[in-house]
């Protein structure tokens, strides 16, 4: 443990540590905080939360796990394939399905577990049946920017579960350049292999950058290839793109059929953390035989099933979002505007969705224009600063008002001044 204490002392002494707060309430985007370090309280608005409907804090929602924990208690005790099953979670199930046009979902805890229950039960079958066999080797391909959660999942892809006793077929991956689809034409004509089994997975939205993956571009590309599987993680995509917010495919005005049309098998991760008012994931799929696949992984068979009131939370969520798309409106309208303003005032806010990472000079340390932002101005960001390009990420979500917008961008403005920095386009004029 000594050289656990030593580096975590070198880390705090770098600079590296974040900034601790801790949640006491919250009222619409005012959220009361308090200074881990301080304890100091204050009221701040947000622009760092990921609710991005407002959905978190809506009547219908809270009673739906209110009466969830009336009717099952708080927990389920149990895993799905044993006693933990409940009707709610059908219902879900089915309700994501319809929302994604996809014939099958599974749930699962988080994102984590649902990407490595995937590999499993993708490239190893989960569980060895007697008198079957898997020659066949897949070929996995991972766009950089992935978020961890897909990282994790095919680190341990290798080997069924990650564990060293695995003895399926080889499991190869490949990266490509981010969003770049002539790397990813070229990495694929190079890696494949006759009779490879091909799993492409990449996030729809960025959550760094805010950017939207070349969806249709990537379907062509993979409709060359035979037995083609994409997986697209829609966790900040779900809720938040498409006119209805159906994510990606109806960003781009297709539908996963359109995917099947062209020979490549659609797979859709939702997670319930942002626009589901809840925590949690799923993934969906047209082959009806995945889903028990997906049951009996590790990461699903081994622990306790989606707790009642979560469920309940992330199944009225979509029900709301279902009946009133005019959220989603208001969230692309709120988009438009915050970014409109921030690059009238020479910020750069790079990407396309609600998503707004701001790349600051190399000699404005975000973590400082951060705690600027809480200090002065009662606006509470998140920096970014372990990184290759440091930002302030920022999100938009649908309860924010113009008013509040603006006081974001003057408080930007402010805090820059104090640090003495002034914008190219000022300091020319």
């Amino acid at each position: 443990m000594q050289v656990i204490k030593e580096y975590v002392q070198r880390w705090y002494e770098s600079g590296l540590d974040p900034d601790e707060y801790i949640c006491h309430r919250k009222q619409g985007n005012l959220v009361e905080i308090e200074e881990a370090d301080t304890g100091r309280r204050r009221m701040v608005l947000t622009f760092c939360t990921n609710d991005v409907l407002g959905l978190v804090q809506s009547p219908a929602v809270k009673q739906a796990a209110i009466d969830a924990i009336l009717q099952f208690g708080t927990s389920n005790s149990s895993t799905s394939v044993l006693s933990g099953r409940i009707d709610l979670h059908r219902q879900l199930e089915d309700e994501i399905s319809a929302f994604k046009h996809l014939g099958h979902t599974q749930l699962f805890l988080n994102a984590w577990m649902a990407m490595q229950a995937l590999m499993d039960a993708f490239c190893h079958q989960a569980i060895p049946v007697p008198g079957f066999q898997n020659t066949r080797e897949t070929l996995i391909m991972t766009d950089v920017l992935n978020h961890g959660c897909i990282v994790s999942a095919i680190a341990n892809a290798g080997t069924r579960s990650g564990k060293l006793f695995g003895h399926s077929p080889a499991v190869r991956v490949r990266a490509y350049r981010h969003c770049d689809m002539e790397d990813f034409a070229r990495k694929l004509k190079r890696y494949a292999k006759p009779g490879d089994r091909i799993l492409v997975v990449s996030d729809a939205v960025f959550s760094m950058d805010g950017d939207i993956a070349p969806l249709p571009d990537m379907i062509d590309i993979m409709s060359k290839y035979e037995d083609t599987t994409l997986v697209m993680d829609e966790a900040h995509a779900s809720g938040s793109i498409g006119a209805t917010g159906r994510g990606i495919y109806e960003h781009f005005g297709i539908l996963p059929q359109d995917a099947l049309d062209k020979g490549v098998t659609p797979l859709i991760m939702t997670t319930f953390s942002k626009f589901g008012a809840s925590v949690g994931a799923a993934i969906s799929s047209p082959v009806a035989e995945l889903k028990p696949l997906l049951n009996v992984s590790p990461s699903s068979i081994g622990t306790c099933s989606l707790a009642p009131p979560l469920t309940a939370a992330a199944l009225e969520a979509v029900r709301q979002v279902r009946q009133h798309p005019e959220l989603v409106q208001r969230l692309h309208d709120n988009t438009r505007y915050l970014r409109n303003r921030l690059a009238e005032n020479d910020f750069l806010a790079i990407g396309e969705t609600n998503v707004l990472p701001v790349l600051l000079p190399p000699d404005l340390n975000p973590k400082d224009f951060a705690r600027s932002l809480v200090a002065n101005h009662g606006i509470w960001v998140s920096p970014i600063w372990y990184i290759a390009k440091p930002r302030l990420r920022i999100t938009a979500n649908a309860l924010h008002t113009r008013e509040e917008m603006d006081r974001l961008v003057s408080a930007m403005v402010a805090v820059r001044e104090e640090m003495s920095y002034k914008p190219a386009a000022t300091i020319s004029a």
